[in-house]
């Protein structure tokens, strides 16, 4: 699964999906989870994070969001 995160530190502009970043989250022991409100929104968290991160239920997502996400498992694995 590292290579997914790898495909998405590379190129953030590929169709990636929910799915795609549900499997990376759970691979680092990220918690990604739909909201209960009804949101269209995913909240991905981890406990060593204050920041709670948004990602869109929307396909394509766009690569700002990936970016945020690789950005985000990064910052977990630095342990800050």
């Amino acid at each position: 699964m590292a290579d997914s995160l790898e495909n998405m530190r590379s190129n953030p502009r590929a169709d990636w999906r929910i799915t795609d970043v549900e499997a990376v989250c759970r691979e680092y022991g990220i918690r990604c989870e739909a909201s209960r409100s009804g949101s269209s929104h995913y909240k991905i968290t981890h406990e060593r994070m204050r920041e709670i991160l948004t990602m869109p239920f929307k396909r394509p997502i766009k690569p700002v969001y990936i970016r945020k996400l690789v950005a985000f498992i990064d910052a977990v694995e630095d342990g800050k």
